[in-house]
């Protein structure tokens, strides 16, 4: 049984567990990084943000994971086929990036001779800057988006791990629209809120030290209404809550499990580029999933490794509402990805 929690409370107890694990379509737990009684090297807060349209797709990430800062933007050309992603890392933050402790309001701020980004939040306006100099060659990639529109309801989960003070506080805006442009080299692109969606993943937590996750998301519109999804699993226990989740016109209809089918080759490793299916244990979320790209990259170093997949495609198929209504889901353009991470 998933546990809805509706009344606001402190995320941690005094020994510095959840003090309840479940999920809500609000940040109802207060979460402060001072709270935190695990090892503080094992703290990981990140912001990232991704806004597409049909064309094109731009993601902007800050992300402080104690030993090692990532400051990283991808770009991703769908009628192209192609993608280009770039990052800059840095020795043992730990917690100096001063992330704010909730995504309602604050600002998010990296800059130093590499890069610069800017995610400000005056509780009303998103707006993100970004100055990438030698993004690709010698093309500086920069911009500036606003986020409008956010959803009635969003994804949060408040989940542990099996293990003591480990936890992942997490939340989802699916939906957001966008107005603004960027540039790379000499060529500018623009975004309108028309036909431009975004999404927020905003995640504070301990993690332990190896995981695998998958985590897939769409915005869009259905029939002139506007519909996005959040699917995944992997991010601790998730006994309490999953983070399965519909928005339609901006409202939660909350799902249970469901499962990535990803296809293998002859000898048994993931064919990202082949079709997925997804599948659910209450029926709610019926998938196929037509890749057009992968977004992968791979790190190695000493005891940190990390492997990405970000596969970009379409979904096809069925997603039922809470009040049986079935949405008809066809070439609806989103990501599903398996990540792999010592770290």
């Amino acid at each position: 049984m998933q546990n809805k929690v509706v009344v606001k409370m402190p995320l941690l107890d005094e020994v510095g567990n959840l003090s309840e694990p479940g999920w809500s379509t609000d940040l109802v737990w207060d979460y402060h990084r001072d709270d935190i009684k695990a090892n503080k090297l094992r703290i990981k807060e990140w912001d990232y943000y991704l806004i597409y349209n049909q064309d094109i797709a731009l993601a902007l990430t800050i992300a402080d994971n104690s030993y090692m800062g990532l400051i990283s933007a991808s770009l991703i050309n769908f009628k192209a086929r192609k993608e280009k992603t770039n990052s800059v890392m840095t020795l043992l933050p730990k917690g100096k990036y001063n992330l704010p402790e909730t995504s309602k309001t604050g600002n998010t701020v990296f800059k130093n001779e590499k890069v610069e980004m800017r995610f400000l939040n005056d509780g009303k306006t998103r707006k993100l800057f970004f100055n990438y100099p030698n993004f690709e060659g010698t093309s500086t990639l920069s911009g500036e988006i606003e986020l409008t529109k956010q959803p009635e309801d969003s994804m949060v989960i408040a989940t542990p791990f099996n293990k003591n003070k480990h936890f992942y506080y997490n939340q989802k805006i699916v939906g957001f629209r966008a107005d603004g442009y960027l540039v790379l080299g000499n060529k500018k692109v623009e975004f309108l809120s028309r036909n431009t969606f975004a999404l927020l993943d905003w995640g504070r937590g301990v993690w332990t030290y190896k995981n695998t996750w998958y985590w897939g998301a769409g915005a869009g519109q259905i029939n002139g209404v506007d519909f996005g999804f959040n699917i995944g699993y992997g991010f601790g226990n998730t006994q309490k809550a999953t983070e399965n989740i519909l928005f339609y016109n901006g409202v939660a209809h909350k799902l249970s499990q469901v499962k990535f089918n990803i296809p293998k080759t002859a000898d048994g490793k993931d064919d990202y580029l082949s079709p997925w299916s997804f599948t659910s244990d209450d029926g709610r979320f019926e998938m196929d999933f037509a890749p057009i790209l992968n977004r992968s990259a791979y790190t190695s170093a000493v005891v940190v490794k990390s492997r990405q997949n970000q596969v970009f495609g379409r979904f096809t198929g069925k997603a039922i509402l809470d009040d049986g209504t079935v949405l008809q889901v066809k070439d609806f353009l989103g990501f599903a990805e398996k990540v792999f991470n010592k770290w």
